[in-house]
C-alpha cells in the first residue's frame, strides 16, 4: 500500500519508553512488540532523547552501539507487522521538559538547528530504503507556545537534510502548542502532522505531580464544568476541528500521543476514553497511547482503584484494554 503524508493510515498503538530518559537508556523490548502485535495494535512510537547516543557537548558523535538498539527495535516492528515511528523528544536545543537544559536554543541558534537537523540526517542515511509503512519520522516532541516562525525554520532544516538523503521518507511534524493546534505554515510542506489527546487537561494530568497548580483542580467526572466550560463528546469533537481543517488541505492526522495519569479515578478515565477515541473513529485517525507500560498505560500503571489481572509478567488493566480493543 502506498503511503502519503497527506492521509496517514490509521495506525493505532502505544509509546515505548526505554529511550525517553537519557540517565536511564536501555534497549527496546521484543516483548512489548509482540505484545502490541498479539492484541492487533499496529503502530510503536519511540520517543527518545539524544543523549542516549551523544552528549550536549558533541551531539553528532553517536554511541553505535545505542543506534543498533533502534535498529533492532525497527527490525522487531518489521518482524511483528508494527509501523515504527522515530521521534526525538529531546533534541539538540529543546525539551518539553522543565527545565530544558540544553546549551544552545533550537529556536535561536545556529549550532542546536544544524545538529537538528544533522541527527536527522544520519537516521535517514541509516534507514533509507525502508519502506514507508515500516519506518516513519517524527521531528520533534511538543513544541512551546511559541510563534510559528523560529519551529518551522528548524523543522525545515531537518526535513531538507533527510530529503537530501531519502526524498521518499514518511516525515511528521508535531503541533504548535504542545501538539494541540496546526502548524499552518507547514501544510504545504508534504509533511503530516501529529496532534495530541490531554484535553481537558485536568483530567488528563489529575494529581500529576510535574504539572503546576495541580492543588486547585477539582476531582474529575466525565462528562465535567471545568472554569464555566462543559466537557463532553461534543467538546471533544470541537477541538479536533482546526485538524480537521488541516486534513482538508491535505496534510495527514495522527495522535502521536494521548493518555491519562494513574490518579485520575478508573471509572473516570474509562468513558473519557471511550468518547475520545471513538471521536478519532468516526475522523480516520489513529493514536499512539502514552504509553504501554507505566503510569499512564495499560500494563503495570499501579492504579489503586484497579482489578489487575496478570499477563506475560505484568499487570494487566484489562478493562482499559478492552476499551482499546473496541476502537
Amino acid at each position: 500500500m502506498e503511503i502519503s503524508a497527506s492521509r496517514l493510515p490509521r495506525w493505532r498503538g502505544f509509546n515505548l519508553l526505554e529511550k525517553f530518559w537519557y540517565d536511564r537508556n536501555a534497549p527496546f523490548r521484543e516483548s512489548d512488540f509482540q505484545i502490541i502485535s498479539d492484541w492487533g495494535f499496529d503502530f510503536a512510537r519511540l520517543p527518545m532523547s539524544y543523549r542516549c547516543w551523544a552528549s550536549e557537548e558533541e551531539p553528532l558523535k553517536m554511541d553505535e552501539s545505542v543506534i543498533a538498539e533502534i535498529d533492532q527495535a525497527i527490525e522487531w516492528g518489521k518482524k511483528y507487522g508494527i509501523h515504527v515511528n522515530v521521534n526525538l523528544h529531546r533534541a539538540p536545543g529543546y525539551c518539553v521538559n522543565t527545565p530544558p537544559d540544553e546549551p544552545y536554543s533550537l529556536w535561536e541558534d545556529q549550532p542546536a538547528i544544524d545538529a537538528f537537523a544533522g541527527t536527522w540526517r544520519v537516521f535517514a542515511e541509516r534507514y533509507k530504503g525502508l519502506p514507508n509503512h515500516e519506518v516513519s519520522f517524527d521531528l520533534l516532541n511538543e513544541p512551546p507556545d511559541m510563534e510559528e516562525g523560529p519551529y518551522v525554520r528548524a523543522m525545515l532544516a531537518a526535513i531538507e537534510a533527510i530529503r537530501s538523503v531519502d526524498p521518499g521518507r514518511l516525515i511528521i511534524v508535531d503541533g504548535m502548542k504542545y501538539g494541540q493546534e496546526p502548524v499552518w505554515s507547514l501544510a504545504d510542506a508534504g509533511v503530516g502532522q501529529s496532534t495530541r489527546g490531554y484535553l481537558p487537561f485536568e483530567l488528563s494530568h489529575h494529581k500529576a505531580g510535574w504539572v503546576p497548580h495541580i492543588k486547585d483542580w477539582p476531582t474529575p467526572a466525565w462528562p465535567m464544568d471545568i472554569r464555566g466550560k462543559f466537557w463532553d463528546r461534543s467538546k471533544l469533537r470541537e477541538k479536533c476541528q482546526s485538524f480537521v481543517d488541516l486534513e482538508a488541505k491535505g496534510v495527514g492526522v495522527h495522535v502521536g500521543e494521548w493518555g491519562c495519569h494513574n490518579l485520575t479515578p478508573h471509572e473516570v478515565l474509562l468513558p473519557w476514553m471511550d468518547d475520545l477515541m471513538g471521536v478519532w473513529g468516526e475522523l480516520g485517525w489513529g493514536w499512539g497511547l502514552w504509553n504501554l507500560r507505566g503510569n499512564f498505560g495499560v500494563l503495570d500503571s499501579e492504579r489503586v482503584d484497579v482489578r489487575y489481572e496478570e499477563f506475560r509478567g505484568h499487570q494487566l488493566d484489562r478493562k482499559m484494554l478492552e476499551i482499546l480493543l473496541a476502537h
